[in-house]
């Protein structure tokens, strides 16, 4: 249940970076619109990640949650932002769902 937890932390640590992104985008009432928003996703996260470092390991349970947004924001940021994308780019992020799984794997 904690894992659970944890990876809907991190998809919600993706949200609040997205949020922050269109913020910095926006002008008026709509940048007011993506702050609530980031503040929202942000407090979320960050609840979850308390319950979940309630039966994890802390170091285990942190570096899963930013590499889930670590990923997640790149891959938002190629999708909806049009950043740049290329092979090293992409090696490392695979390289970083790698570790996460390998984390995974070796936590009890």
């Amino acid at each position: 249940m904690n894992w659970i937890a944890l990876v809907i932390a991190g998809l919600f640590e993706v949200a609040f970076a997205a949020c922050l992104g269109k913020f910095k985008t926006s002008t008026g009432v709509t940048a007011t619109y993506w702050f609530i928003g980031f503040l929202i996703c942000l407090t979320i996260s960050m609840v979850l990640l308390v319950k979940a470092t309630q039966s994890l390991p802390i170091g285990t349970a942190y570096a899963v949650w930013t590499g889930i947004g670590a990923i997640g924001t790149v891959l938002v940021g190629i999708f909806i932002f049009k950043e740049p994308v290329h092979f090293w780019r992409l090696f490392f992020i695979t390289t970083l769902i790698a570790s996460i799984i390998g984390l995974k794997l070796v936590s009890h």
